[in-house]
């Protein structure tokens, strides 16, 4: 029964793999941000304005974005 959900519910919702393609490159950037010749070069104080002014923004957007399934069906 768990086995025969977990298929229908891959089938109904993203394309597999979608989400360790998304983690796997988002690794990879932390990785890479973290090598110290990287972490070296002074970051433009615009830029670091700029992500904390969108860091402060309310995350209403992320709704759209998640799961298909509800627990409030």
């Amino acid at each position: 029964m768990a086995q025969e959900f977990q298929t229908s519910r891959v089938q109904a919702g993203r394309p597999q793999g979608v989400d360790r393609r998304w983690l796997s490159m988002l690794i990879d950037a932390m990785e890479q941000a973290a090598r110290p010749e990287i972490r070296d070069i002074p970051c433009d104080a615009a830029v670091i304005s700029a992500v904390s002014a969108h860091l402060a923004q309310p995350a209403s957007g992320l709704a759209h974005h998640g799961s298909a399934y509800s627990l409030r069906n």
